[in-house]
């Protein structure tokens, strides 16, 4: 453990819809006193902007509004940074998250392309047994798809889709939103309250 931190994680946000996934699940481990590593794909930028509605002509600018008020300690990575720490495996790291990742991003990491850093540390969880957690968002699913998860699955990564549950009864998106990151962080072994669980008083 790094000192003043309780641990640290990766994260890596693709172009895939549910941007908003990696967004909240980033300020939660921030907040919480975690030490993160972010890395945004090209595609992830038009994300933001399609989805969050946000200007992403001055990244530093939307970094520091959506990360800038939640403690802990942020580091974002150009994707092409192959001499940043999360490159080797001599780095500590306590595990990766890719939320969403895009099914290109998936086929990268599936056949160990590491292609750019964010295939690269994820291969880097693999090789040296670590948490290494993949959130896909697409539907439909083709077989091309679905292989190249279970070609995952097979080397120890762990498949989490973005399928918010409903036994929750939530009332707005940010409950749906909440649901699956509160998935996520139970992956990651981070404590939360996003969500009441299954047996919990309502």
């Amino acid at each position: 453990m790094i000192e003043g931190f309780k641990g640290i994680f990766t994260v890596g946000i693709t172009g895939a819809s549910g941007a908003i996934y990696g967004v909240r699940l980033t300020q939660e481990l921030l907040a919480n006193s975690y030490k993160v590593h972010l890395i945004l794909t090209e595609a992830a930028w038009r994300v933001f902007q399609e989805e969050l509605l946000l200007d992403t002509s001055d990244r530093e600018a939307i970094l520091d509004e959506l990360f800038g008020n939640f403690g802990g300690e942020l580091h974002t990575h150009d994707l092409h940074d192959y001499g940043a720490p999360i490159a080797s495996g001599s780095y500590q790291n306590d595990g990766m998250i890719i939320i969403p990742c895009s099914m290109g991003t998936l086929s990268g990491i599936a056949h160990g392309a590491s292609d750019n850093l964010l295939e690269r540390t994820a291969d880097v969880m693999l090789k040296e047994g670590r948490k290494l957690i993949i959130v896909p968002r697409e539907t439909p699913l083709n077989q091309l798809h679905l292989e190249n998860m279970l070609r995952l699955s097979k080397v120890g990564a762990k498949i989490l889709p973005a399928m918010p549950g409903f036994y929750h009864l939530p009332k707005t998106m940010d409950d749906l939103v909440n649901f699956l990151v509160g998935k996520a962080l139970d992956s990651l072994g981070v404590q939360h309250q996003l969500f009441t669980r299954w047996g919990e008083e309502r």
